[in-house]
């Protein structure tokens, strides 16, 4: 993607955000809740972070003031846009009894697109990844496909890095590359406040001719493309890539799962944070009366005794073969299903893990000290 050769004001930005909101769109964007950034419905830039910055390692997060009024000063919180592409609770079919037989009534259409606004470049690559999931292959979600294909993606390059972010090793940021359709970089000095920005697609282009904007001057340009160097070089984490997957899946016996499993509280908060996993449940439900009942799918976690329960009882009985099974899914074996890494180095499943496991402490650990052959297991299938 080349370099953004225009420039738009605040006000330009506040005119994004209502020309969104006119064409019916619902605008989504960070906002401050509950000591958190976290994705809403916005209004106007008045409801961005202005000012606001996060401070995250392992098992620690807080939001603390800046000395600027950046509206996009932070690295991300603990949502992503997955829970408005893939809901943690969706309806797939309610059943209503019609005389002698049953109408099978599917669930309502979203009633409005979904415009993102402020969607970083892990996040994009994230989306990329549930689109492989739910759009690819012979069995295509038709809900998730719906919302995908109207969301109008405004993203934002960063410019802070998260102390857990490791989004460089993964080659996935932190500037934007591709799957948006208007791409901002924030830009503060003593000129004022300027976002520059770039069109990724014909309807972006289509609505950068209706904002007010000017040429992006060669200082600015340059400035641009310093604020994304600059976050670039200050990683708060790293991943040595290099053969990982066969390293993973080499080694299922390694000590190191049982040294996590003594840490991790099989909370699941891992996976509710990470913006690629997708295990879900299914519940049904029926009245009292006997004359409806529906199917809610709901997000679940492999880290749940429950999630490989067959006949007999759980697969993975044990805490390491759980935690085993989730880090070598993300890691290895998602490349024999999706051609990728399931992880996009946002970090937070570091940032929102209690006890502060780190997956890159992990697999670090496991390079460091192969496993040595042993018949004994580490707890579990």
């Amino acid at each position: 993607m080349s370099e953004a050769k225009a420039a738009i004001t605040i006000d330009g930005l506040e005119a994004l955000i209502s020309a969104l909101a006119a064409r019916d769109y619902k605008v989504l964007g960070p906002t401050v809740r509950d000591d958190a950034t976290v994705y809403d419905e916005i209004a106007g830039v008045a409801d961005l972070p202005a000012g606001w910055t996060d401070r995250q390692d392992a098992g620690r997060y807080r939001l603390e003031r800046r000395d600027d009024g950046a509206l996009f000063g932070f690295a991300h919180g603990p949502q992503s846009w997955k829970r408005f592409l893939h809901p943690p609770i969706q309806t797939l079919w309610t059943a209503k009894k019609n005389g002698e037989g049953l109408e099978i009534v599917p669930p309502e259409a979203p009633s409005r697109k979904f415009a993102f606004i402020g969607a970083r470049s892990c996040e994009l690559h994230a989306i990329a990844i549930q689109d492989r999931v739910f759009c690819e292959g012979p069995f295509v979600d038709k809900a998730y496909a719906a919302r995908r294909r109207d969301a109008f993606i405004v993203a934002v390059n960063c410019g802070e890095a998260g102390g857990t972010c490791f989004c460089v090793s993964m080659n996935t940021g932190p500037k934007a590359e591709s799957g948006f359709d208007l791409a901002l970089t924030e830009v503060l000095n003593g000129s004022g406040h300027t976002f520059l920005i770039e069109a990724g697609s014909d309807a972006g282009r289509e609505m950068l001719e209706q904002l007010p904007k000017r040429p992006a001057t060669e200082a600015e340009i340059a400035a641009a493309k310093a604020v994304v160097e600059r976050t670039a070089s200050r990683m708060g984490r790293s991943l040595q890539t290099d053969g990982i997957k066969a390293l993973l899946q080499d080694n299922p016996k390694h000590p190191r799962w049982e040294d996590a499993a003594k840490r991790c509280l099989a909370c699941g908060n891992c996976t509710m944070v990470c913006p690629t996993c997708f295990c879900t449940t299914v519940d049904d439900h029926s009245d009292l009366t006997g004359t409806s009942a529906s199917r809610v799918r709901k997000w679940d976690s492999c880290f749940t005794l429950d999630f490989s329960y067959i006949h007999g009882g759980s697969v993975r009985q044990s805490g390491s073969a759980r935690y085993r099974q989730w880090m070598t899914h993300k890691l290895a074996s998602w490349y024999d299903q999706f051609g990728t890494s399931g992880c996009v180095g946002c970090g937070r499943c570091i940032t929102w893990c209690p006890t502060g496991i780190d997956i890159t402490e992990e697999a670090a650990a496991i390079r460091t000290a192969p496993a040595a052959e042993t018949e004994e297991t580490n707890g579990g299938t």
